[in-house]
């Protein structure tokens, strides 16, 4: 991705979905990806990049690239109690066979089928940090750099949350073999987040957090010592199964979400990944403390996880986004769809979490979109300061075809599939035209090798 720093940008939208809604003639103005203007009712002026309807780009909050080469390889049936656990199994023994050069190649095609689907920026939640015997690289940000390379050649913005993991269960049990390639003491994952900033510094508008992996992988001493050295966002798994919920409330005599808001500052910097399980009072507690609800329901319903309580969490105030998670399926507007349906076949009705008179599309979309951006650090939507991030939808598409604003939008995500994003611009350059990556071929390419490699 070359360096855009000085470079101005100048679009003009038909209509574009601006924070306080929908406006017509739009022209946005961008300096170095960031947009510096942004004015309604004005006409087309000469140099402009000519766009039809635009909607900002959507955060996707979490993802493990790499999981992106197993995706339909763990659909058998017939194990006895295949669950989540067992599936983990699996990931532990595929991840042994990734190097530094698939595993880049992995996470770049992961990162093109975001922009493709309109994702613009991913959360990486990345913890394959040492070679396949456990030993360290050279050096120790070597897989961080790997990401960042990735990112750079799909063009996909990112925020790099390097994973801390050093026990396999709670009360600082002692990790397992198959973890060796994640694990850290917090002086070596203090180094490691000195080599993360090294790597991001060559990828544009690139923020660097952190994350503890899981109340299971980090003692209270070493979950307090994270949080005090983060740089920016702090990420974690939380809740996700009932047998973690079990296994904690042995521990401590706390459920997870329970313990945390006990024991630690959570703040508008954190993002709680699932958080499946919680009762009314962990709901509440969540939404007062400011932090955003990390939800990823194409995983959530592959993995068996469960399905968050939505409703009474924004009836709470709470604030959410959405993520790719396992990357088995990379498409932002299935992430939301999901999320919105499988509240209605819970609560057995139509149109449950939207508060207001704003349609489901819209308010999912705007919702998810600012919750991510928080904890991306970044600012949200077609606003003075945020990333030039923009969706061109394709109004032409069968399933857009005659819809007006939040129409267009209903039926971009409860109504198409492919082809419903015309082009995809991030921090003020094209990466997707006509529907397409405009390096899918090399980067597929790519792809398919380390596939090749990995499963013979």
């Amino acid at each position: 991705m070359p360096d855009n720093a000085s470079k101005s940008v100048r679009f003009h939208a038909a209509q574009a979905l601006l924070p306080d809604g929908w406006a017509q003639d739009v022209r946005i103005e961008s300096v170095g990806g960031r947009i510096t203007a942004v004015t309604a009712g004005s006409a087309r002026e000469t140099g402009d990049q000519s766009l039809g309807t635009v909607v900002a780009g959507l955060g996707n909050l979490h993802s493990h690239a790499f999981q992106r080469a197993m995706a339909g390889l763990t659909e058998v049936g017939g194990r006895s109690g295949d669950s989540f656990w067992s599936w983990r199994e699996l990931m532990y023994r595929f991840l042994d066979r990734i190097d530094p050069d698939d595993f880049q190649a992995i996470a770049g095609q992961a990162y093109m089928e975001m922009l493709e689907s309109g994702f613009t920026r991913v959360g990486e939640f990345h913890y394959l940090h040492h070679a396949a015997d456990g030993s360290r690289y050279a050096d120790h940000a070597e897989m961080a750099g790997r990401v960042a390379a990735a990112a750079n050649e799909s063009g996909l913005g990112l925020t790099l949350l390097p994973v801390f993991y050093a026990h396999s269960d709670f009360g600082g049990a002692a990790p397992m073999p198959a973890q060796r390639r994640f694990l850290h003491d917090i002086d070596g994952f203090a180094r490691l987040l000195e080599g993360c900033r090294s790597a991001l510094s060559r990828t544009p508008d690139a923020v660097l957090g952190l994350a503890p992996h899981s109340l299971r992988a980090c003692t209270p001493r070493e979950l307090q010592a994270l949080a005090a050295m983060a740089p920016g966002p702090i990420h974690i798994h939380i809740a996700e199964q009932t047998r973690e919920v079990e296994a904690c409330l042995a521990w401590s005599g706390q459920r997870p979400v329970e313990w945390l808001h006990a024991n630690i500052e959570v703040d508008a910097r954190w993002c709680l990944v699932h958080a499946t399980h919680v009762t009314a009072q962990e709901v509440k507690s969540m939404a007062d403390s400011g932090a955003v609800v990390g939800l990823c329901p194409i995983t959530e319903a592959n993995l068996g996880d469960g399905v968050f309580p939505m409703r009474e969490f924004i009836a709470a105030g709470g604030r959410f986004g959405v993520g790719s998670d396992s990357n088995v399926l990379i498409d932002a507007a299935e992430e939301l769809r999901l999320l919105e349906y499988g509240q209605r076949l819970t609560l057995q009705g139509r149109n449950v979490i939207s508060p207001g008179s704003l349609s489901s599309g819209r308010w999912l979309y705007q919702q998810a979109g600012e919750g991510a951006a928080q904890v991306l650090g970044v600012a949200a939507g077609l606003a003075v300061g945020a990333p030039a991030d923009l969706l061109e939808l394709d109004t032409e598409h069968p399933s857009l075809h005659g819809r007006q604003g939040d129409a267009l939008l209903d039926s971009w995500l409860f109504a198409a599939r492919n082809g419903a994003l015309r082009s995809v611009w991030r921090n003020g350059r094209e990466w997707v035209r006509a529907g397409r990556h405009v390096n899918r071929e090399a980067i597929t390419t790519r792809y398919r090798a380390a596939l090749s490699r990995i499963l013979a």
